[in-house]
């Protein structure tokens, strides 16, 4: 975890433990159970990944400390539309634009364009979060990058 990351991480388990809890907040607590479980968690080395083609022959083997440093973009999306360029040039401020998800309706987490998981909007101190209440299968995902 590199340094920035776990400024952050400790950010947010002082804003969880400044709560007060009379609140009783169930995005703080869930938070703040799960920060507690990554932090207890031991990190083990990761195994090879044997790739087999459809005949159940391995093909080659890959060692995972080669790519966890390798950066990768996260976002988080709501929604979409698509619309025609002249309605996209009439939009002004004040402007609403219908998105194609409903209210309450989980965010899709996207790394690199890819889906990953769904989470629900957290707000603690200010500040926006997710929290994950679907992650994709390890092999759907690796499905999804072929």
């Amino acid at each position: 975890m590199s340094e920035q990351e776990t400024e952050v991480a400790d950010e947010w388990a002082a804003a969880l433990e400044e709560q007060s809890d009379a609140e009783k907040d169930p995005w703080a607590a869930a938070l703040e159970e799960q920060s507690n479980t990554e932090s207890t968690q031991v990190q083990a080395d990761p195994a090879p990944i044997t790739r087999l083609d459809d005949d159940s022959t391995p093909k080659f083997d890959v060692n995972l400390d080669m790519v966890l440093d390798i950066p990768v973009t996260i976002s988080m999306e709501i929604g979409r539309t698509k619309i025609n360029i002249r309605n996209l040039l009439q939009l002004s401020q004040g402007s609403v634009v219908e998105l194609d998800r409903l209210a309450g309706e989980p965010m899709d987490v996207l790394v690199n364009d890819t889906l990953i998981a769904h989470g629900e909007v957290v707000v603690v101190n200010d500040k926006f979060g997710i929290r994950l209440t679907d992650v994709i299968s390890a092999d759907e995902r690796i499905k999804n990058l072929r």
